[in-house]
């Protein structure tokens, strides 16, 4: 099993979350306009989901960095972002290392749309559960913030797929919880979650299904 790193938890400590408030909404319709993963959920209202997902220069630049630094990523290497939403983050890998070979994917078509310019040939729409790549053909594969959107047979599948088509390093970032307060938050908040697991529940995704890579845990406190 790989390592629990604290990549993505700064940026995610960094936005405000009013809990109660999405709540009281008229949450299980948010829910189900936000499963649809198109422009309500994207750029629509923030019951919705992200509330306008914009570019905001430099914000996702330190994960890249970290990523390159961490797990020596150089010029030629093929990397995978599974889940890529717009893909600033991978816009911001070319900036910091312009040699890397990105690939994204995602179950999105509004998202690949409405990606940045500078990198939408390289995007797709795909399925986690069936990634359209040769066994391991990446040096590096990532997913943020995407597995926990999956039922169980389809996480079980994701982690698999990841395992197949990549090297040997793989890293994801999932949402967890420690205890009810952070379960409680994490239910209140989230309107496309669906692997609601702790993390000795994730230790065993991993360890059932082969996933050999590095995760990091971010929590609703």
């Amino acid at each position: 099993m790989g390592r629990l790193l604290e990549i993505v938890t700064p940026l995610h400590k960094a936005t405000k979350r009013d809990v109660l408030a999405r709540m009281n909404d008229d949450k299980v319709a948010c829910m189900i306009k936000a499963k649809e993963y198109e422009f309500d959920y994207w750029d629509g209202d923030r019951r919705f989901g992200y509330g306008g997902y914009k570019f905001i220069e430099g914000r996702w630049a330190p994960v890249a960095q970290a990523l390159i630094d961490i797990y020596g990523l150089k010029n030629g290497n093929k990397v995978l972002d599974v889940g890529c939403g717009k893909a600033f983050l991978l816009y911001d890998f070319t900036k910091v290392a312009p040699g890397v070979e990105i690939h994204g994917l995602d179950i999105s078509r509004y998202a690949i749309d409405n990606a940045k310019e500078e990198v939408k040939d390289r995007l797709q729409v795909g399925n986690a559960t069936a990634l359209p790549y040769p066994d391991h053909y990446f040096d590096f594969v990532f997913s943020i913030n995407t597995l926990h959107n999956l039922h169980c047979y389809d996480l079980d599948r994701a982690l698999r797929e990841i395992e197949r088509v990549g090297k040997k390093n793989k890293y994801l970032c999932v949402e967890s919880y420690r205890n009810e307060q952070e379960k409680a938050n994490l239910m209140y908040w989230q309107v496309t979650c669906e692997a609601f697991n702790t993390p000795e529940e994730w230790e065993w995704w991993f360890e059932r299904t082969g996933y050999t890579g590095d995760h990091s845990l971010i929590y609703f406190e």
